[in-house]
């Protein structure tokens, strides 16, 4: 347990706040607009990695109506605009820039899960993360909506009218071919594969990495003692021949679905547990309970909980959508996180984030 008393700072949440966004792939496209959109931030910088981006104006890199911001390649740019704050939501990452940054004195908030728990993080990267705050006087913070907000805020919550949590646990929901292509599906997840094959080591290594951090995190909060976290996979095949999209399917008998189950345990019996259950269908063998896209938490303890969170379909699609629900935590996070102490911070060294919307 690395819980230390410190005072929460609170935000000024009238100050303009001075922002970068750093990519804009589905998640990062989302946060620009909502930094443009944004009451009390100021788009200030853009940083894209491709060539045939570079000088575009943000706005229109995002669908939205020119705002006289360009984008550069160049970290020394981004630096020089001293920004308060930047939006870092590459694919992967790269510390050295991340420590550039930190060092310079600019605070970043980040969806990617390497930066969620101190406790949890490769010891290289929390030493060298957290020696740039110290000499920059910034703060980072990792959140998003899975892993975040349905991993550290809804618990969080749920828990304060407890006194007791025997079992704590978060099931999410995806229709896998409604946001992936099929090339995705089948060469990449591995969906239609033979029962029987090994579970792809690297896609549990990356949830049980993000995961763990998030829960233990969770735990921490809660003063709540782990004996160790756990990742286990496993899958479903399917009863019938599935057409996932025209001309491509799931064929009788191959994978149809998986299930990844990062569990924080005490005693040898989990209790704080998250499960992705992402399937191509759901006539499957095994029958699991399979809900629409969303979250289904149930608590068991002194004030069990058993609580449905659906996503429903909008006019956007599915990938636009579920970008909205990762970057826009990320964005009202940003007051919070200019606040707070140096270092890497957690849900838990922070005041509750409100929005302040438009």
């Amino acid at each position: 347990m690395n819980a230390q008393p410190h005072t929460l700072n609170l935000p000024d949440l009238d100050h303009r706040y001075r922002v970068v966004q750093w990519a804009t792939g589905k998640v990062g496209a989302r946060s620009l607009r909502g930094i443009i959109a944004h009451p009390t931030l100021e788009l200030v910088g853009l940083r894209v990695h491709s060539e045939s981006k570079e000088g575009l104006d943000a706005g229109e890199l995002c669908g939205m109506a020119p705002v006289g911001v360009l984008a550069t390649r160049n970290l020394d740019d981004i630096i020089a605009l001293k920004p308060d704050c930047v939006m870092y939501m590459q694919e992967g990452y790269d510390l050295e820039d991340v420590c550039r940054i930190l060092e310079a004195g600019i605070n970043i908030v980040t969806t990617r899960g390497e930066f969620f728990y101190p406790g949890k993080m490769d010891p290289e990267i929390r030493e060298r993360t957290e020696a740039a705050c110290r000499k920059g006087g910034s703060s980072i913070h990792a959140t998003g909506s899975s892993p975040g907000f349905i991993t550290e805020a809804v618990p969080l919550v749920l828990a304060s009218v407890a006194r007791r949590i025997d079992c704590l646990t978060i099931d999410e929901f995806a229709y896998i071919p409604e946001s992936c292509s099929p090339e995705m599906v089948f060469d990449v997840m591995g969906y239609g594969r033979p029962p029987g094959t090994e579970f792809d080591p690297n896609l549990l290594s990356h949830m049980a990495q993000c995961f763990e951090q998030s829960l233990s995190s969770l735990a921490d909060a809660l003063s709540l003692e782990l004996d160790g976290v756990e990742a286990s996979g496993e899958t479903a095949t399917a009863t019938d021949r599935i057409e996932i999209a025209e001309g491509a399917f799931i064929e009788k008998g191959t994978v149809a679905a998986q299930r990844i189950t990062v569990a924080g345990m005490r005693n040898g019996q989990p209790l704080l547990r998250f499960r992705a259950n992402w399937y191509c269908a759901t006539e499957i063998e095994p029958g699991w309970t399979l809900g629409e896209t969303g979250w289904r938490v149930v608590v068991e303890g002194d004030t069990p909980f058993d609580i449905t969170i659906k996503l429903p379909p909008t006019a956007e699609s599915v990938v636009e959508q579920m970008g909205g629900y990762t970057a826009h935590r990320a964005v009202n996070a940003v007051p919070y996180v200019c606040a707070a102490r140096p270092g890497i911070v957690t849900i838990a060294d922070m005041p509750q984030i409100i929005a302040r919307l438009s």
